[in-house]
């Protein structure tokens, strides 16, 4: 298998995980910052497909971790009391998983390519995949510990990583 058809079937994965999640939880915030995951890896693999095929890429903004900490901000104004089962958290800590070793793939791959213009596409690639884990470890602390997390506006830390185009 190809590096950009093994890429391809990782991300396809993560999609299908996350929207696994999202049919697993009755909380609207998750639903939405799951789905908006999902939706990232589709975009990812439009980017994989098209330099697999050696087209120009149509650059979009990918601003997820600022949506997800309007998401988690709303969730704390809300009032609203969560009591998630211990086993979820398992189930998002898989999903940090996932995007480590994503991430990690983009890299070593990375540093085989000769080609700079595939070099700094898989580098970008890693950068999202970077911003997923941010996110994922975010969802699973909150699963965690749903009322501490939000009362210690963690999640403010998000503004940290520039949402840049991708």
């Amino acid at each position: 298998m190809d590096i950009f058809e093994f890429a391809l079937k990782k991300e396809r994965n993560a999609e299908q995980y996350y929207r696994q999640l999202a049919e697993k939880t009755d909380n609207a915030g998750l639903k939405n910052v799951l789905g908006m995951l999902a939706d990232e890896e589709v975009h990812h693999c439009r980017v994989i497909e098209a330099i697999r095929a050696q087209t120009p890429i149509q650059i979009t903004q990918t601003p997820v971790l600022k949506h997800a900490k309007e998401v988690f901000s709303k969730m704390k104004d809300s009032g609203e009391t969560f009591d998630f089962d211990v086993t979820e958290v398992d189930l998002y800590q898989k999903a940090c998983d996932i995007e480590a070793a994503a991430k990690q793939y983009y890299l070593g791959k990375a540093q085989e390519v000769q080609d700079t213009e595939r070099k700094a596409l898989l580098m970008r690639l890693a950068e999202e995949e970077n911003k997923h884990l941010i996110l994922v470890q975010g969802l699973r602390d909150f699963v965690a510990q749903a009322e501490s997390f939000l009362e210690n506006a963690e999640f403010y830390h998000f503004d940290d990583y520039v949402e840049g185009e991708f």
